[in-house]
């Protein structure tokens, strides 16, 4: 019988984070547990406020339905994801939390990294950008400074924001991704395409509202920087339509509901000619190794939730200049240590 438990942090940022939707210094996350016999497996789910996604919900849900969730039988994670899909319908986050701790544990009681069970292989390490905030010039530029890495993902909101990239490029040669969360219009983008071009930005994040499918499409046909789908792309059934406007999509593990929904999305937007990366919500180490696992499947990876925060409570993942090596014990490699530590 499943053993089942939960652990609500509030993780501080190394700096006060600022995007299109606002500003927070510390991330909520909820870290589940999932026990058989002396093995467990976890997993993780930040809060979103913009999703309407709190930990107090989250455990309140869990708690709800917590004698169902520790009567399963779990002999096949996917299953498992299925009985969850019906049991907390619409609560995805949470899903993607349980979905997550029952791979690791699935994979540790068959005494193999989760990337193994899946069967992928490492051709080179997983590799990640490293987020900058919006902020002031100055600051933005002493973040990156204080943080030398071979790739950046940039926030911007307004487009005047171009001249924050301008300050950025001056200080380094390292290519820019950016991540607009729907802060454009068709007409300001269409406008900022060929600057963009020419800051050396080579992949654009979101840059319109999430419906603005028909304005996508001609922004599609006129970038030559690759476009790709966030808040536009959610679940499975989003894919077909994004295809339409977006060279790719950025797939987000507590969106869709874990990894198993993922790995679905991933087969579906390969057949239908798309891009793909999976991004980070500000996961600690715990969400971040699990996104670390499938990198094999992708082309980007945005996995530096443990580079942003100052606080983190678990260990198994090390970074080097972009590059994310991972523990090869059973599972997801990580060891919860059940307190914050600040780094």
């Amino acid at each position: 019988m499943l053993q089942l438990a939960h652990y609500p942090f509030d993780l501080a940022f190394e700096y006060p984070f600022t995007i299109a939707k606002g500003t927070k210094t510390h991330q909520p996350t909820l870290v589940v547990s999932l026990a058989l016999r002396h093995i467990k497996g976890y997993g993780e789910a930040p809060a979103i406020n913009y999703y309407d996604v709190t930990v107090p919900h989250m455990i309140e849900v869990l708690q709800s339905k917590k004698k169902d969730i520790e009567k399963y039988a779990l002999t096949d994670p996917q299953r498992f994801w299925h009985f969850l899909h019906h049991l907390i319908p619409g609560e995805n986050f949470l899903i993607c939390a349980l979905d997550m701790a029952a791979w690791d544990l699935f994979s540790q009681l068959r005494r193999q990294p989760l990337y193994q069970l899946l069967r992928l292989q490492f051709k080179k390490p997983a590799f990640t950008d490293y987020t900058i905030g919006i902020d002031t010039a100055e600051e933005m530029v002493a973040k990156m400074q204080a943080h030398p890495w071979p790739l950046y993902k940039v926030k911007l909101a307004r487009p005047e924001h171009i001249d924050l990239l301008r300050a950025l490029r001056a200080e380094t040669d390292a290519p820019f991704r950016i991540d607009i969360n729907e802060g454009w219009t068709f007409e300001e983008a269409k406008t900022l395409l060929p600057d963009l071009e020419k800051l050396g930005v080579t992949l654009i994040e979101q840059p319109l509202k999430k419906d603005a499918w028909d304005e996508m499409k001609e922004l599609k046909a006129i970038s030559s920087i690759p476009l790709f789908a966030d808040e536009s792309c959610i679940e499975e059934h989003d894919i077909k339509k994004c295809a339409e406007g977006f060279h790719g999509i950025n797939i987000k593990l507590t969106k869709c509901g874990g990894l198993t929904p993922a790995m679905r999305m991933i087969h579906e937007a390969r057949q239908l000619g798309m891009k793909v990366m999976i991004g980070s919500m500000n996961e600690s180490t715990i969400g971040s190794a699990a996104i670390a696992h499938l990198s094999p499947l992708l082309d980007e990876m945005d996995a530096d939730g443990p580079l942003l925060l100052k606080e983190d409570i678990a260990t198994g993942l090390r970074y080097d200049k972009g590059n994310i090596f991972l523990s090869r014990d059973p599972g997801l490699g990580i060891r919860f240590l059940g307190k914050k530590v600040t780094k």
